[in-house]
């Protein structure tokens, strides 16, 4: 009877490691792409602090092309590809913001891998600010996904912030994408109403959140520090500590999206991580 228990509970073992590896090795690639860069007039905007009045720092801008055995999903598009063809770049209606400069399209990024608009199964944005969804009708037959709370939230002018003709999911909370637990969109509400991040399960990385802008960079990060413009400043903490909840878990790396220094110690596509 001891044998046969001690069989039982050696197969139990043996099913779930199986599961948790096939788990991990739908997705076996992450491509960081270089969406955009440029200086920022003034950081107390995003700090809070006096001391970073008038400072200014370099923001990145990536988007991140996943490979699974499933398909392709693109997470966050950008800024338009056509501030590229702009000779002084995208200049900030308030001077204390981000002046925004592309040395690469996401389209020529695309092609230098060997993927298709058609290709990309998936498009989903972390939140539906500008430099994150400028692309996101280069991709017209990728189904959208988006939390429902940021899909319905009118821009300022009262117009919808999304073509209404574009295939979309409308998600309400957390999201398996491909149902094996490889990639997992997170909600994480406060920069804006449906603010979400991503957490990818690579065979030999490891586990990445991609944070959008839950915080913008690591001084935020690692000080719990938020925007005055953040949307809701309860949430936009409590998503910053959930987030911390599910790094502990999953023993993750938090890649900020707006890090350039972060970004400059990365790896760029063509190269990826898998």
């Amino acid at each position: 009877m001891r044998r046969i228990k001690l069989s039982l509970l050696f197969a139990a073992l043996l099913v779930a490691s199986v599961t948790s590896v096939q788990a991990a090795s739908g997705v076996d690639k992450l491509y960081i792409l270089d969406c955009g860069e440029g200086p920022a007039g003034d950081i107390s905007r995003w700090s809070g602090l006096e001391a970073d009045a008038g400072k200014s720092t370099n923001f990145s801008d990536n988007c991140y092309l996943i490979h699974h055995a499933q398909g392709w999903m693109l997470w966050d598009t950008g800024l338009p590809d056509a501030v590229a063809t702009m000779p002084d770049g995208l200049v900030p209606a308030n001077p204390r913001g981000v002046h925004w400069h592309r040395s690469k399209t996401l389209a020529s990024q695309l092609d230098a891998v060997g993927v298709k608009a058609a290709d990309i199964k998936y498009v989903a944005i972390s939140h539906s600010h500008p430099d994150h969804i400028g692309n996101v009708e280069l991709f017209p037959q990728s189904m959208l996904l988006v939390q429902k709370a940021e899909y319905d939230w009118p821009q300022p002018s009262g117009k919808p912030r999304f073509n209404p003709d574009h295939p979309v999911t409308k998600l309400d909370g957390d999201h398996d994408v491909f149902g094996d637990g490889s990639v997992t969109i997170l909600s994480t509400p406060g920069h804006t109403p449906g603010h979400q991040s991503l957490l990818v399960k690579l065979p030999k990385t490891g586990a990445v959140i991609l944070s959008g802008d839950a915080a913008h960079f690591q001084s935020n990060w690692d000080n719990r520090r938020v925007p005055s413009f953040n949307f809701d400043k309860d949430k936009t903490a409590s998503s910053m500590q959930r987030i911390a909840d599910v790094m502990t878990k999953e023993h993750a790396q938090l890649w900020i999206n707006h890090d350039k220094p972060q970004r400059d110690r990365l790896k760029m596509a063509p190269e990826f991580y898998d």
